[in-house]
């Protein structure tokens, strides 16, 4: 089996995660599937039932152990008065008690599990209100639930506190490039294989993402500063900000009278991504690395436990801090020797091949590629400073993949010789270079049928060699696709309770992005001027040369020239109007044929455009 590179595995007769893991448990949800208000299953903790068994030979027996440990399932105390609930959604949700009732720290993907997890946790606690809600970071699986322990009729003078800028961050990055994120991240989680010992068995970092309804309630507290204390509900906490990081808009705390840290997502029990492949924004390791060794000084002995919004806590200072230093070491060398090598001459590929993390952290189970990778965080370094391009001059003008595949397939001796060389190279072992081979038979012709299923072998076999739990999905899921055909993901960013948190700028931003160029430069200069009364804001529209651009100004300003069309709206009517709702109720002066033919450019994304395929 041709296993990505990371040669040699910790003990596995240290069982101080397994231990961890189990510590504090109190009960489970009986039974682990949960669903929506239709009946339709949204989470299903039961299905992983099978990672109970001996690690089978489709599995990187590393991986299997992960998952193992991520498929723990039910409610667990983590010191007096902190308790969390796993294993009922990608992420964790922590629950803190207070005076009067609980504060509730990252409510998972889905309305209906942050239900269950709170329906499981009361069960055992008492029925306690929530008094507070924290959301630690801008990624949905630490907010989306949101509604599901805080509904809007419960919603008045609940605090919400959130680091500095995660409104922005949180929408922006679901809606702008959403619909290819989400298609890139059904593979990434393995939406479409089944749970399975040859087919999904996690992701490193929990076991995959629930479907249900992906909602928001908007922050009401900003936490702006390090050293920030905020008090809610009688409990004290202490906030260290560090934006950058996992997210934009990240941050570590401490409940200062409990004496528990949480890490949020900045340290897990895994190399974490510096790029995650569904795509994103790459991530700073260097500043990842900085803040990690600022919150050994910060919180210096004020702690007895930390514990993450995914897998389980660590116990005991000492085992922290040195968590904490190994993690920041861990991101330090990835990135202080991936720029070493880089201005020796080396590109990302090579880099990646290359390094190796020193002894102390390859025999670390926490810093093990179950999520992120050292082979793909590496290029992602080397892409934050230098990009796509490798200064070879070949690189800069290729053919688009599918011209260039058939090329390849030319030069090789046609499309038989080529199957016949992938063959060979896959029985000898060579299982990276026959997948490369193959690749480019199926986009030279996607018809051909042997070449695919050729090929699915292959990514099949290199699946079940991962260590890495998403190189492991996305394997599996190109080898499904090339046997059954693409699909469009079942869970999708982008969705309207999101959009509704859009401020103005950033709807028109995500209108100018779904402009169809092309066609849109054949317009002549198009402007219409939207009057937001709650706003107080005038904001002009300008289509001109195929590019929709957009400035807000105050209200009493009239811009020249004179805009065709001006519309006199509330914010919820514009997004009604960007709904496709129609003009009813909203007041116009001009011609109201400009917006009809605004919208007539505004293409709709495939959502289940080809991968594997041209």
């Amino acid at each position: 089996m041709d296993a990505p590179p990371r040669d040699g595995l910790p003990p596995f007769e240290d069982r101080t995660d397994l231990e961890n893991a189990d510590r504090g448990f109190v009960a489970a949800l009986e039974t682990g599937v949960v669903a929506d208000r239709d009946g339709r299953v949204v989470w299903d903790a039961d299905a992983y039932r099978f990672l109970d068994e001996e690690c089978p030979g489709t599995a990187h027996p590393s991986l299997w152990r992960q998952s193992q440990l991520c498929a723990r399932q039910g409610l667990y105390e983590v010191c007096e008065g902190v308790y969390q609930v796993r294993g009922l959604d990608l992420a964790n949700m922590t629950l803190v008690e207070g005076r009067a009732g609980v504060v509730v720290v990252d409510p998972l993907i889905s309305a209906e599990c942050a239900a269950a997890a709170l329906a499981l946790y009361r069960r055992h606690r008492g029925e306690r209100p929530v008094t507070a809600l924290i959301y630690t970071h801008s990624h949905v699986d630490h907010f989306g639930g949101a509604r599901g322990v805080l509904p809007r009729e419960a919603e008045a003078g609940v605090p919400v506190l959130a680091p500095a800028g995660f409104l922005q961050h949180a929408v922006s990055e679901n809606v702008y490039a959403g619909p290819a994120m989400s298609r890139r991240a059904g593979f990434m989680y393995g939406e479409r294989l089944a749970k399975a010992p040859d087919g999904q068995i996690g992701t490193g970092l929990g076991l995959t993402m629930s479907t249900g309804t992906v909602t928001l309630v908007p922050p009401t507290v900003d936490i702006t500063r390090t050293g920030q204390t905020e008090t809610v509900d009688g409990v004290r906490i202490l906030f260290q900000l560090t934006p950058g990081t996992e997210a934009p808009a990240e941050m570590n705390f401490l409940f200062t009278e409990q004496r528990a840290l949480c890490l949020a997502e900045n340290v897990t029990h895994t190399l974490h991504n510096v790029l995650t492949l569904r795509g994103a924004v790459v991530r700073d390791a260097r500043l990842w690395s900085r803040y990690l060794d600022e919150a050994i000084d910060f919180f210096g002995d004020g702690y007895d436990v930390a514990f993450a919004s995914h897998h389980w806590p660590t116990w005991g200072h000492e085992s922290v801090v040195r968590l904490l230093a190994e993690q920041r070491d861990l991101y330090a060398y990835l990135h202080d020797q991936t720029l070493r090598l880089l201005n020796s001459g080396l590109t990302g590929p090579e880099i990646a091949e290359e390094l190796r993390l020193p002894p102390v952290l390859e025999d670390a189970w926490h810093a093990r590629g179950y999520y992120g990778s050292l082979s793909h965080n590496v290029k992602a370094v080397y892409q934050r400073y230098l990009g796509w391009y490798d200064g070879n001059p070949a690189h800069l003008w290729e053919h688009p993949p599918a011209a260039l595949a058939r090329r390849y397939v030319e030069v090789a001796g046609g499309p038989e010789a080529t199957l016949a060389a992938a063959r060979r190279y896959a029985e000898a072992g060579d299982l990276r270079f026959a997948a490369s081979l193959l690749n480019h038979l199926v986009f030279a012709d996607p018809g051909d049928e042997e070449a695919k299923q050729t090929l699915a072998g292959v990514y099949e076999r290199l699946g079940y060699g991962a260590e890495n739990g998403p190189w492991r999905n996305i394997y599996l899921t190109g080898a499904l696709e090339l046997r059954e055909g693409a699909s469009a993901p079942a869970v999708t960013s982008d969705t309207p309770e999101l959009t509704s948190e859009l401020t103005v700028s950033m709807l028109l931003d995500a209108l100018a992005v779904r402009i169809d160029g092309p066609r849109a430069a054949q317009e002549p200069r198009l402007i219409i001027d939207l009057v937001v009364i709650d706003e107080e804001r005038r904001h002009r529209i300008n289509l001109e040369h195929g590019a929709l651009t957009h400035r807000g100004m105050p209200l009493h300003r009239t811009p020249r020239p004179h805009a065709g069309l001006t519309l006199t709206l509330t914010r919820p009517e514009l997004l009604g109007l960007l709904a496709g709702h129609g003009l009813a109720g909203i007041e116009t002066e001009g011609d109201r044929g400009l917006l009809k033919r605004l919208f007539s450019y505004v293409s709709r994304p495939d959502r289940g455009f080809p991968i594997v395929t041209p």
